[in-house]
């Protein structure tokens, strides 16, 4: 059973309070629909854009960045100092956000890495925002992978914290059984002050507290 977690009303006005009219933007929306491939979508992108204003990281790594949507919002609020590492296995995908990146300037605030991002994100250390939105079973190995090589009050956010409402109905396949087992994981750790907020298929954000 799949729940519709924002009612689809809802979206569409928080939408129009806020449009976008950035052609790379756009781009990558139509992409994504044409593809029919998963995407933080234009909502929860804005939430990320803001988080990082708020934290203006040096260094931000995502584990799973597709086409580079997501990573597009995270480089738009690094600083010139900034960095983002987007990781995807794809080499087509890779290679569309590079030209992306290119076009619209941000190229030197980025970083691509094809290949396992459970390999390449230990590479980093003093990570100020990590982002999970791999396949869904690798959750919790990110997370307990990952959570060493954090900064001090760093961000941990993953996308699908609430995976089309799965989560709440008892469903036990891999990938809900995971993220269930993922969401106890963070918000049980005294290390971190945890929220999960209800956009899109939820948005966990955790801070690091040491």
């Amino acid at each position: 059973m799949m729940i519709q977690i924002t009612d689809p009303r809802i979206e569409e006005y928080l939408r129009r309070l806020a449009p976008e009219d950035d052609p790379d933007l756009i781009a990558m929306e139509k992409r994504a629909r044409e593809l029919a491939f998963p995407i933080v979508d234009r909502l929860v992108g804005r939430l990320l854009y803001l988080l990082t204003r708020l934290r203006q990281p040096q260094l931000v790594v995502e584990l799973g960045s597709g086409f580079g949507y997501s990573a597009w919002w995270f480089a738009r609020a690094v600083s010139i100092t900034g960095k983002v590492v987007m990781t995807d296995r794809d080499g087509a995908n890779i290679e569309y956000a590079r030209t992306m990146f290119r076009q619209n300037g941000l190229i030197n605030r980025v970083e691509l890495r094809e290949g396992d991002a459970l390999e390449i994100g230990p590479e980093y250390r003093d990570i100020d925002i990590l982002f999970i939105d791999l396949d869904k079973e690798q959750y919790l190995r990110a997370a307990e992978t990952m959570i060493p090589r954090l900064a001090k009050n760093a961000l941990l956010i993953s996308d699908n914290a609430l995976w089309h409402g799965r989560v709440a109905e008892g469903e036990d396949d891999p990938g809900t059984r995971t993220i269930r087992e993922f969401n106890d994981f963070i918000c049980s750790r005294r290390d971190f002050f945890t929220t999960i907020i209800p956009l899109r298929d939820g948005v966990m954000i955790a801070y690091r507290l040491s």
